[in-house]
């Protein structure tokens, strides 16, 4: 009897591929070589008997029927994982992946006990294999709703549909200069003097978003704290930072904040996960786990 069904290793490298959007691009996921990763693709279309993809110097891209392959695969994955789940529920114990995804910079912050949270987790479920990613808000929610994250934790000033927010706490961010700034000496700066600097916003902000924080444009743009603080520490740039990321350099002298009764916000940070998946295991675990370490602090 002929193979029906291609093998599930060739699966996944193929979902690696479309989502990392070409061979060189997946190499790190997947520890394969270009070369490897090209055998494997091709071993996947001889068997199926389509071409899935086209690769080469016009970049990469999905054929129409790799289109509706792509979206089939990440079904079939998905609801055998699934399975995985519930066999090793029925035995009394946790196993598969649990994807979850965080803000940078969030390490530091006392707020969110996340190494706490994960080191209790491991140990409770040896059987879980944690993959931990660091994004952008937009992509932290794109990312749930795509099903390629399980959980996670952030600021999102905007919501989308079909995710789930549960409030966790609040975040404080002040604006700050560094010591290279020519603000940096001067005391009682008038607010209008402040809004008139360069000021670095941030890639998710909407206008609306820049405006609520004091400011009608920005000079620079950045998608990460660190991004952030590089560019504030440069003097060149204003910008605003989480309390707890910046004192380091706060103790140091090498920032100050500006005109904290004028220029300050706290983002409230939440659990994102998608709807319906509120009683899978694996995420109503962590959750459980989250919610007990916090409610301790």
């Amino acid at each position: 009897m002929s193979q029906t069904l291609p093998d599930l290793k060739l699966l996944r490298i193929f979902v690696s591929v479309v989502r990392n959007q070409g061979f060189a691009a997946a190499q790190p996921e997947l520890n394969l070589s270009t070369s490897a990763i090209s055998t494997y693709m091709s071993q996947l279309e001889s068997q199926l008997g389509l071409v899935l993809c086209h690769r080469g110097r016009g970049g990469f891209s999905l054929t129409s029927k790799g289109e509706l392959f792509y979206q089939e695969t990440l079904r079939l994955l998905s609801e055998l994982e699934g399975f995985e789940r519930y066999s090793a529920a029925l035995k009394g114990e946790l196993r598969g992946t649990l994807n979850l995804g965080v803000l940078d910079s969030t390490v530091g912050d006392s707020s969110l006990p996340l190494a706490e949270v994960i080191g209790a987790y491991s140990l409770e479920h040896p059987g879980v294999h944690l993959h931990l990613s660091v994004m952008s808000p937009y992509e932290l929610q794109l990312a749930v709703l795509d099903n390629r994250l399980d959980i996670a934790i952030g600021a999102f000033s905007t919501r989308m549909t079909g995710l789930i927010y549960q409030p966790l706490y609040r975040e404080q961010h002040w604006l700050y200069c560094s010591e290279r700034h020519s603000l940096y000496t001067q005391r009682r700066i008038p607010a209008e003097v402040i809004t008139q600097q360069r000021m670095v916003g941030r890639g998710y902000w909407s206008q609306a978003e820049l405006a609520r924080h004091g400011f009608k444009h920005s000079a620079a743009t950045v998608d990460s704290m660190e991004a952030q603080l590089i560019l504030v520490l440069s003097g060149a740039y204003i910008g605003y930072l989480p309390e707890h990321y910046a004192q380091y350099w706060v103790d140091r002298k090498e920032l100050r904040v500006l005109l904290p009764a004028t220029f300050g916000y706290q983002a409230p940070f939440s659990l994102i996960l998608r709807r319906g998946r509120t009683r899978e295991p694996l995420i109503q675990t962590f959750r459980d786990l989250l919610k007990a370490q916090l409610n301790a602090q």
